[in-house]
Formats: structure tokens, sequence, C-alpha cells
């Protein structure tokens, strides 16, 4: 079997296992799926065998007679850095595991293995290969579903979209609060063969940390004081088809192992329940932060992240794409103005212009938001820039002079974060709970920092 074009030999699958009956198993397995499968007893034949045959994927047992497994997976990455390495522990302490993920491996299976949680590690790891291929550049990404905008952020992301709606690995979506995380997930499900089936969106911020297995799981009549009824948890209900963890970094810490094992079993057991029921969901996890960092803070376990983050997809904030402003602003006016039986059909120069040159710090929502309040309070054909808000057009006014960040230049973060706050209270008439909407924050957050500058302002000595 030769790959496409000449090159090197191709085959589905590397096999890399000493034990002759698990391998023999593992082959019959995969072979069962159609898989084409190449094997190895060793570490030397193995590599031997990587070099030889181009496998998008490698099934590789940690513990090898004439080598370490951590540095072979070293060795295949770096001749090879798009290869998915599944690899196979018997250490339950799973710290070996991690190690190998740490190393660049894409998933871990703890012995036994069975076939099921074999074949989704599998499948997953041929997803995370396929994509990290080069992009056909060669056809124009359009937008999908209902993202708008042909900056070449969004069209990356477009390209990201339609390659992992094509599979059933897990996606890790990052980006800012107001990006559209959550309607990127909405898409992918939309795209995918589990379109049929639902989706179901879990709020892990929400979620308070001693109900979490009630709300993932589920619960019977009984099964402690207060369940007075039956309750499906989000798994059982996203069966067949997706479940969007929103925020997952929010997840307290002793809660995170639970996800962990619906993820390794494929079994959902509602609280009070004699036997677990399996499910097939797709999993979408979504995290305003960086991982990195979340995961060096110690807010989110190592071994779970890298089971949710197969197919990483990140949405870019809106002043990172100025030029997909114009398109969202006209599409939103039209759909606003139909909602409200308003007239407008286009938005003008001048207000475009404004709308174009704001940082929006709460992202497309808050662009959102912003044409939805012109809506309801004004009407005409068109969107002039008087009915703007005026905190819109302050600051393109005062950077007209030195650029579009000057009125922000040599202030510290503090400072920045309080004219964002009081600049948002300026937008909602002093609002709390509707300023805290669009910052995407608690209003007792809100409530707190307006305290402590109450505060700072009184025990800061008159100046002059």
């Amino acid at each position: 079997m030769t790959a496409p074009g000449g090159g090197l030999p191709r085959s589905d699958i590397l096999l890399i296992e000493d034990t002759p009956s698990l391998r023999a198993i593992y082959e019959a397995h995969l072979r069962s799926r159609g898989f084409e499968v190449i094997a190895a007893g060793n570490g030397a034949e193995g590599l031997a065998r990587f070099r030889a045959h181009a496998a998008p994927v490698v099934l590789l047992d940690l513990m090898l007679p004439d080598c370490d497994g951590i540095d072979l997976i070293t060795e295949m990455l770096t001749l090879r850095p798009n290869a998915a390495i599944v690899v196979i522990t018997a250490d339950r302490s799973v710290d070996r595991a991690v190690e190998a993920m740490r190393a660049g491996a894409r998933d871990f299976l703890v012995k036994p293995v069975s076939e099921e949680r074999l074949m989704d590690a599998i499948e997953a790891a041929r997803a995370a290969a396929a994509l990290s291929e080069p992009p056909d550049t060669a056809a124009e990404p359009r937008p999908v579903g209902d993202l708008i905008g042909q900056s070449a952020a969004m069209r990356a992301v477009y390209l990201r979209i339609r390659s992992a709606a094509r599979s059933m690995a897990p996606v890790f979506i990052t980006g800012e609060h107001g990006t559209g995380k959550t309607l990127c997930a909405q898409t992918i499900h939309m795209l995918s063969a589990r379109a049929p089936g639902a989706f179901v969106s879990l709020d892990c911020r929400a979620v308070p940390a001693g109900q979490f297995e009630s709300e993932l799981h589920g619960h019977l009549r009984g099964a402690f004081p207060g369940a007075v009824t039956d309750k499906q948890g989000a798994a059982c209900a996203a069966d067949g088809g997706t479940l969007l963890l929103d925020d997952v970094c929010e997840l307290a810490p002793d809660q995170q192992p639970k996800l962990q094992r619906l993820i390794e079993t494929a079994q959902c057991r509602p609280l009070g329940a004699a036997e677990p029921v399996p499910v097939t969901l797709r999993l979408i996890s979504t995290c305003p932060e960086d991982p990195a960092e979340v995961i060096d803070g110690g807010r989110l376990r190592s071994e779970l992240f890298y089971r949710l983050h197969v197919v990483p997809i990140h949405m870019p904030a809106l002043r990172e794409r100025r030029e997909d402003i114009p398109a969202l602003a006209q599409a939103a006016l039209r759909r606003f103005a139909a909602l409200e039986g308003r007239s407008f059909t286009r938005i003008s120069q001048q207000a475009e212009a404004v709308l174009c040159a704001h940082d929006w710090p709460g992202n497309v929502r808050q662009l959102m938001n912003v044409l939805r309040s012109v809506v309801v309070i004004h009407d005409g054909t068109e969107l002039t820039e008087d009915m703007l808000p005026r905190g819109l057009g302050a600051v393109p006014q005062k950077a007209a002079d030195g650029g579009a960040h000057a009125v922000l230049a040599g202030r510290s973060l503090a400072e920045i974060e309080r004219l964002a706050v009081e600049a948002a209270l300026a937008r909602h008439q002093g609002s709390v709970p509707r300023a805290a909407r669009e910052l995407d924050v608690a209003p007792s957050t809100l409530y707190r920092k307006l305290d402590a500058w109450k505060k700072q302002d009184r025990t800061r000595p008159p100046q002059g």
C-alpha cells in the first residue's frame, strides 16, 4: 500500500506491543474495523517500521523490553511531528501516562483496554493527525453555520470546524468571552453525523461543586435528601449527540475526576442507580483563558486536559478581525429590525467607522447588544452615528491625534479595568446587572470592585 503520489508505504495504524497475546487482540480489533495494521514487538522494530511506513497513528505500549517508551515517542515525533501517538500503560498511577502526553502523545489507555475504548482513542487520534496536515488552500474557506466574516482569522476557524465535524474527536475551543465559542460548538454539531442527536450544554462555572455529579449523570428519586423526582443528567441527555462543557476550566478540582471517569468508561451512572448506562457522545469544551495558565495554576488537571484537548480551535477577539465588523453589524441590524418591527436596512459610513474603530472588550456579544439597543430605541431606514451610545464614539475621537490606543497609553492594567467598567456602566445608565452581563462577570464582582474604588477614592490624599 503506497501513499498517494508516491513516497512511504501507507498504513493506518502502527502497533508496538511487547506481549504477543495482547498484540494479537489489538490487531484483531483494529482489522475488524477496517484498519490497515503494521505490528512490531519491540522499540527497535517499531522505530524501523515507523521510518518505513507513513502510519498517521501509532498505538504504543510504554513497557518495552529494549527501550523507554517516552524516549521512543520523542524520537518518532522528531521524525514526523504530525504523527498521533496513543500510549498503553499498565501503571494505574497515570503519572507515567501524563509524562508520555507531555512528551507529545495524544491519549493514553490503561490496561485492560476494552475494544470500544480502544476504538474511541484511535478515531480521535486519526482526527487529530488529519487536522495536523497542511490545509488544502486551493479551496476558499467559506463561512459555516451562522458564523460571519471573511478575515484570515475566521477562514482558519472555518477550516478547523469542517475538519472537526468529520470526526468524533473531542474539541477544545478557546477565546475571550463573547467571541462565539458556543456558536462554534453548535456549528460543529450541526455539520457532524451527530446532528440528529441532542446538543446539550453544561455550564461548569454555574454548577455548584456539590451538584456537578447530579448535573452530569442525573439521579433517581430518593438518591439523596431533596431528590423528589428522577432527573436526567447532561451526559445521558446528550447520548447520540454532543455535550458542550462550557467554561470547563471553572470546574472544581475535586469534581474533575468524575468527568474524567465518564470519558474513560463512556458510561453514565445516575446517583442511586444500581448499574451504569453506556453512552456515546461527542465532547466539546470551552475555556476563555490560556489552558497552559489554567493547568499551571492547578485549576485544571493535566490528565483531564489532555483528554479534552484533541482538536483545538481558537475564536479570535473582535478587535483582531475588525474587517468583519461591517458584515456582522449589517446582518445583526437586519435581524433585530425584523424582530422589533423596525425599518432599518443599512448603516451610515460614519456609524460604520465608529463601530470599526471601537475595541469591543465584550467582543461580538457586546456588538450585538449595542445594535439591539439602537434598534429598540430608534427607527428609520439608516442607522446613523448619533444613534450609537456616546461611549462608542469617545475612544476614536480621543485617539484621533495619537492612534486608536492613545487613550490607554501609559495607564496601568488596574486603571484600564476601571475605565472599562465605568464605560460599561455609563452605557447602561448605571445598571450594574446590565453592565455585568456585557462584561460577562457576576454582578457581585462589579459591586466589590465599585466598593473598593470608592474606598480608594476616599483615602487618596487631595491633589494640588
